[in-house]
């Protein structure tokens, strides 16, 4: 099997949970948000992990640095999550397979979702693998638009969305398997022309679409990965279900 490359977006600073600890810091059940995201990637068999910090980055680094196979690419400006992306580039140049993007404020990710998306990835060969979600209540989500084969057309951000995409349930919740060198090719055709300024990664599967090449989103996350941690009533909702699990997400 082709080597697996694991990315970690871990630079943000999440001002919404009103903290200065870098958001993957923040304490969930008394550990680091960011040690459930690494322990399930373990979990799914990823032995190289590159971590991307910024915002606080030595603090970041001093959390986890300890870790087997955790490696760090430094963010300098936080312009976006396909910015993030870019910072991995020397890791990423030469490798020859898949590259696992997911985010570092993610605690409810599971190693059985994670290694279902690469072995799906290793099995059809995509340009990139979306791991998608239903989700009960997709109030600002980005939905994911199908034809009437159900063969994945795009990510619509709800401030884009008609009444009928509004309606959509299957969402996008950044889990994303790319074939490297597409990944890195992709890249290089992202624009920051929004609002906010910023390169993202969402951006990349449309990308890679307009070049004619094949994006497959799979819906296999399982429910519990839908909870988001953006506030402390997200938080709290979080560290309840891995109660209800006893402390062990993955």
């Amino acid at each position: 099997m082709a080597t697996e490359i694991a990315v970690v977006l871990a630079a943000g600073k999440g001002t919404r949970m009103k903290s200065e600890l870098p958001k993957v810091l923040f304490p969930v059940l008394a550990r680091p948000m960011i040690d459930y995201v690494l322990d399930a990637l373990g979990k799914a068999g990823l032995s190289r992990i590159v971590v991307v910090v910024g915002y606080r980055a030595e603090m970041v680094r001093g959390a986890i640095e300890g870790r087997a196979g955790v490696e760090f690419a430094l963010q300098t400006e936080q312009l976006g999550t396909g910015h993030a992306v870019m910072a991995c580039r020397s890791q990423l140049e030469g490798h020859d397979g898949a590259v696992l993007v997911v985010a570092g404020d993610a605690p409810m990710i599971q190693a059985d979702t994670v290694r279902r998306l690469l072995d799906e990835f290793h099995r059809t060969q995509p340009a990139c693998l979306l791991g998608t979600v239903r989700h009960p209540n997709p109030v600002g989500l980005g939905r994911i638009v199908r034809d009437s084969a159900g063969r994945f057309v795009g990510i619509v951000e709800e401030k884009d969305a008609t009444e009928e995409q509004r309606a959509i349930t299957e969402v996008n919740m950044s889990y994303y398997v790319f074939q490297c060198s597409d990944l890195l090719g992709a890249l290089e055709h992202l624009r920051a022309d929004n609002a906010a300024g910023e390169y993202y990664i969402t951006d990349v599967p449309a990308v890679l679409a307009a070049q004619g090449k094949k994006i497959e989103a799979l819906c296999v996350l399982q429910p519990c990965e839908a909870l988001a941690v953006n506030n402390v009533e997200e938080l709290a909702a979080v560290e309840a279900e891995l109660r209800r699990r006893g402390r062990c997400p993955a």
